[in-house]
């Protein structure tokens, strides 16, 4: 347990000022997220739009705070877009192959940013092409409605005094109902200043032996977390296949570094980017930071995020967002729309109790509206998160 100085210095959503940069943070995000999401059209290169995505936010970041000189923003999440069988991590460099979007890709964009080292981290699925006139059918729908209902669900069971099993269950539950598997051993990570991979943590779909190592925790009030959801078409088993890692994040590791270039990039690295996720294409040289970075991995400085991948004839969808569990309930800060109706799918959420927390508004305010206005008309079953 931490001591009482250290509960003293860490800066929770329990202060005004800690919530309006997590907030500030959000409105960047999103900005670049709905930035990309426009720009996701068949012929759209994959490199472009991460490029796009880091820009937006560096570009929306600067507007922020411009008088604190001293107030640390930046990058918390490099953009990634990763299409159809890609899970995740996937954010070329200019020397690597790139991948061109058709029409009825299915991709997700992950990314975020940071203020103060508040970070607001978010992911979006969308099918180049689809909308309400050219509905989504097939198995990119059933995976679609699977990943989006399941994360509305996890989202509604991430508050003060729920386990977080009780996530992991429901959102396994919910996949199965779409003939769909969420991702094993991913992990929702508990967010807090200067930390994207908290140390409470909530799991998918755990191996005999992820469920015995991974720890139970109940949520708390004041608590932050990058809820993810991943949900594939097939076993939901990641695997590495060719492409070039480019995502990384320092660690706390300690270690004399023996090449120049290794140490020169460890430098560039503590000066750009401190302890969030990071591309190598931000360092000065690619060329150097390809070298360099080998050493450091290598003795454990910095972690890589390996581009994982379900089997090519698969499908995975996914949804984040950066959540505030406050006194009056749980609060989504980043994150668009989706709507369900741009989706055909033959299968439906028949469990009682899915359908029942799927129909449970996010705040209390919203529920005591909700008791005032009861009529006998019976609530629906599945409706979009509004906020």
């Amino acid at each position: 347990m931490a001591s009482k100085e250290e509960d003293e210095q860490e800066k929770t959503i329990a202060e005004d000022v800690v919530v309006t940069k997590y907030q500030t943070a959000a409105e960047v995000t999103n900005k670049a997220l709905k930035a990309i999401i426009a720009k996701c059209v068949a012929g759209a290169s994959v490199r472009e739009l991460c490029k796009a995505g880091d820009a937006c936010m560096e570009e929306e970041l600067a507007k922020v705070y411009r008088k604190d000189k001293n107030l640390k923003k930046g990058i918390a999440f490099p953009t990634c877009v990763a299409v159809n069988h890609c899970i995740g991590h996937y954010s070329p460099l200019n020397s690597d192959p790139d991948t061109t979007l058709a029409d009825g890709d299915l991709v997700k964009i992950d990314l975020g940013s940071h203020v103060d080292g508040f970070p607001a981290v978010v992911a979006h699925s969308l099918v180049v092409g689809a909308g309400k006139e050219n509905k989504v059918t097939g198995r990119k729908a059933d995976v679609l409605l699977a990943a989006h209902y399941a994360f509305e669900a996890a989202l509604r069971l991430t508050k003060p005094g729920q386990e977080n099993y009780t996530v992991t269950d429901m959102v396994t539950k919910i996949a199965s109902e779409f003939k769909t598997k969420p991702i094993e051993g991913m992990l929702s990570h508990q967010l807090k200043q200067n930390v994207i991979n908290g140390e409470k943590t909530i799991i998918q779909n755990p191996n005999e032996g992820q469920r015995k190592e991974h720890e139970k925790c109940d949520f708390e009030k004041h608590e932050v977390y990058g809820l993810d959801v991943l949900i594939s078409t097939g076993e939901g088993t990641a695997r590495e296949l060719d492409a070039r890692t480019t995502v990384y994040k320092k660690t706390d590791e300690v270690y004399s570094l023996k090449m120049k270039t290794s140490r020169e990039f460890l430098s560039q690295v503590n000066k750009k980017c401190g302890t969030m996720p990071f591309n190598l294409r931000i360092m000065d040289d690619e060329k150097k930071a390809k070298l360099g970075v080998v050493e450091c991995v290598n003795h454990r400085l910095i972690e890589p995020f390996q581009v994982l991948y379900e089997k090519p004839d698969q499908l995975v969808a996914q949804f984040k967002s950066t959540i505030l569990l406050m006194p009056n309930g749980t609060r989504k800060i980043t994150g668009v729309p989706f709507d369900p109706e741009t989706c055909q799918s033959e299968h439906s959420i028949q469990d009682e109790d899915a359908k029942s927390l799927l129909a449970t508004p996010l705040d209390k305010k919203s529920a005591n509206k909700k008791k005032k206005k009861a009529s006998g008309a019976a609530p629906q079953a599945v409706p979009v998160s509004k906020d």
